[in-house]
């Protein structure tokens, strides 16, 4: 009786060892990175961009719209806030205002940072502030 107590008083710290002294610390994110950051062009704040940080390992891509003051918060999925930890190909591109005229929408921005973007960055757990000062050369 008294080794079953014993081994059982081992397994009790064992165990306590591992969950509290684990090694690494969890993100208040969960697995993910929250991201945000401000996107400028010409040196003026770019209201109305889509930035997509796509995982260049593959997984679902994160969005996020600025703001008047050109801030963005990326979106995993619904109301989850961030993006998947590693490197990422990033594009920003100008939403389209509403209209109700079927106009052909010219983007503003180069080509470079949407549809033959440049952009990477690496996005860490915790987290991320990746601001994006974009010109027009």
């Amino acid at each position: 009786m008294h080794q079953a107590k014993s081994s059982l008083a081992w397994l009790s710290v064992a165990l306590l060892v591992v969950l509290v002294g684990g090694g690494c610390t969890p993100s208040p994110y969960g697995d993910l990175g929250l991201v945000t950051g401000t996107v400028t062009y010409e040196g003026q704040p770019y209201p109305n961009a889509m930035v997509l940080f796509t995982p260049t390992a593959g997984g679902r891509p994160s969005r996020g719209i600025t703001d008047e003051s050109g801030k963005y918060e990326l979106i995993y999925i619904r109301t989850t806030r961030g993006a998947l930890p590693g490197d990422h190909t990033v594009m920003i591109t100008t939403v389209p205002p509403p209209s109700e005229e079927r106009k052909i929408f010219k983007e503003t921005l180069p080509p470079r940072y949407n549809t033959r973007t440049e952009l990477q960055h690496t996005v860490e757990l915790g987290e991320n502030v990746i601001d994006f000062d974009l010109e027009k050369k």
